[in-house]
């Protein structure tokens, strides 16, 4: 068996965990809507953001994929380990994730996505109170 270079396995270990994460958004936007939390909004407009910008970043990573042929495919999961194979121009490699650290990266991602739906929004307001302070 060949192995993907780094570059290849980064990119497709990165819209593997994206992907996830995106699911595990989609879930708690369900959720919430579902739920009985009395004031909905803020958290679901935060969730969407985030979900909108992981969507933005996992198209860019597919036409990426598509131009160098990448695959991501599962293969099974157990207790302990999910087990995917990535596929890159005749190169392939099969990775096992331990589910822990498969959680651990999804967490990871839904950190940074929730960051950069909150920092245009921090710099505006501090760009506001800046004016108003003139």
């Amino acid at each position: 068996m060949r192995y993907l270079n780094e570059e290849d396995r980064e990119l497709a270990s990165r819209f593997l965990f994206l992907s996830m994460a995106l699911v595990v958004m989609a879930q708690d936007i369900r959720t919430i809507e579902n739920g009985p939390h009395k004031i909905k909004e803020p958290y679901l407009e935060l969730l969407r953001k985030m979900e909108h910008k992981g969507k933005s970043e996992r198209s860019y990573l597919r036409q990426i994929m598509q131009q160098k042929k990448i695959h991501v495919i599962f293969l099974n999961k157990n207790e302990s380990f999910s087990s995917y194979l990535f596929t890159a121009d005749g190169y392939e490699e099969k990775r096992n994730y331990f589910n822990p650290a498969i959680r651990k990266n999804v967490e990871t991602i839904l950190f940074e996505l929730m960051r950069k739906a909150l920092l245009p929004a921090q710099d505006q307001r501090a760009s506001s109170y800046i004016g108003d302070a003139r």
